[in-house]
């Protein structure tokens, strides 16, 4: 819940949002942080495989993710499954060793922007499978890479600002609290949807 009731910049969905695609995340925090992202930017989360932690509703309120009710949640038990339910989503994968820069990508609405787990990201055999879909963020320091929630934060803006998504902005005042202007796309954590 917001601490007062200033307006707030917002943009407009996009008609087909982008697809966060996080396979087999270990580290709760990240995915807290990346979920609050999908809120913010109205796309859904998919969460593939096996993940580190778990996002029951005990657990979700433990955490005091206040804005977890807002996420468009799905699990998919691996990324055959998101493929079959999502046949038409192009998939865009991110990796700490992809040779093109993201801000090349050729993003396309209701694509699927997919990153791996924290510690080794995604399988060198999924990255093989698909070399002209690999992407990377630069860096400049020497460090083997970004943290997942900020490299899908990174990623997911600048894939909504080539989408057109931050064209037209406007402030508007929070309606008594940050879900009453979200209107009936929020769902519970736990339901597949998207």
């Amino acid at each position: 819940m917001a601490k007062d009731d200033r307006p707030r910049l917002r943009a407009s969905p996009l008609a087909r949002p982008l697809r966060i695609v996080l396979v087999e995340p270990e580290i709760p925090q990240n995915t807290g942080n990346v979920a609050r992202l999908a809120a913010g930017l109205a796309c859904p989360l998919h969460l593939v495989g096996k993940l580190g932690f778990s996002i029951d509703e005990k657990a979700v309120r433990r955490a005091g993710l206040d804005y977890w009710p807002l996420v468009t949640l799905a699990q998919h038990s691996d990324l055959a499954h998101f493929r079959a339910e999502h046949p038409d989503a192009r998939l865009y994968f991110f990796s700490a060793v992809g040779t093109r820069s993201y801000l090349d990508v050729p993003f396309e609405p209701g694509a699927a922007l997919v990153f791996g787990k924290e510690s080794v990201g995604l399988s060198e055999e999924l990255l093989a499978a698909h070399p002209d879909d690999v992407y990377s963020i630069p860096t400049i320091g020497p460090i083997r890479s970004l943290n997942l929630a900020n490299a899908v934060a990174v990623v997911l803006y600048e894939a909504y600002r080539q989408l057109g998504a931050f064209d037209s902005l406007a402030s508007i005042a929070l309606a008594g609290n940050a879900t009453d202007s979200l209107g009936s796309d929020a769902i519970d954590a736990g339901t597949a949807v998207e």
